[in-house]
Parts: C-alpha cells; structure tokens; sequence
C-alpha cells in the first residue's frame, strides 16, 4: 500500500525544500506519546538510512523506517487550510481512535 500524497501536501512539502536548499524528500514516522499512544513525526531528510523504506507520491520522496510502516501503510498525506490553522492532515485506514485533540492515535 504505501504512503501517499494529496497535490496539496506534495506543494507544501516542495515549497519547504526550496526553501531550506536541501534534502531529498521527507521521513514519516511515528512515536510513543500523547493521550492515544501514537503520534506522526515528520522531518526532512537529507540522506536516506540504510533501513528507510521509500515510497514516491506526486513527485516527493517519501522514507519511512518499517517499524513505522505497520501503523501508517496505506496512509494519505493532505495539507490544509482551516481558517487561522493550517497543518497537515493524515488519512490513515489503521487508526481505531483518536484523542480529542486530534494528536495522537491508537491502531
């Protein structure tokens, strides 16, 4: 399955590597903390690790180490515009709840 982009989220993740002069596409993780458990984690990535798994969406290299990988596969990337807020947005299949606050999740 992999990991995917909306056009959206492909265009704000260019604009940031122009911006910072560097990098090769994007890591995706996850970590253990918040109310839920789980939590994403997104960094630019200047050099891919010998363990990344890659995936390309819309023209974006996406990296993702594979103990990440069983909580996200299948996961699609948005970012959007909500009045005064902006952020990304992840459409995950395995998520079974999430806080109220919306930052973290359980599968």
């Amino acid at each position: 399955m992999g990991i995917s982009l909306t056009e959206n989220a492909a265009k704000h993740i260019n604009d940031y590597l122009d911006s910072r002069g560097k990098g090769v596409g994007i890591r995706l993780a996850v970590k253990t903390t918040g109310c839920s458990g789980l939590m994403y984690v997104i960094e630019p990535v200047d050099e891919a690790l010998n363990e990344d798994l890659k995936y390309e969406s819309r023209g974006v290299e996406i990296f993702v180490d594979p103990k990440s990988l069983i909580y996200i596969d299948g996961t699609e990337m948005d970012y959007l515009k909500k009045g005064l807020n902006e952020g990304f947005e992840f459409r995950n299949p395995n998520v079974q709840n999430e806080c109220g606050c919306g930052e973290s999740f359980t599968v």
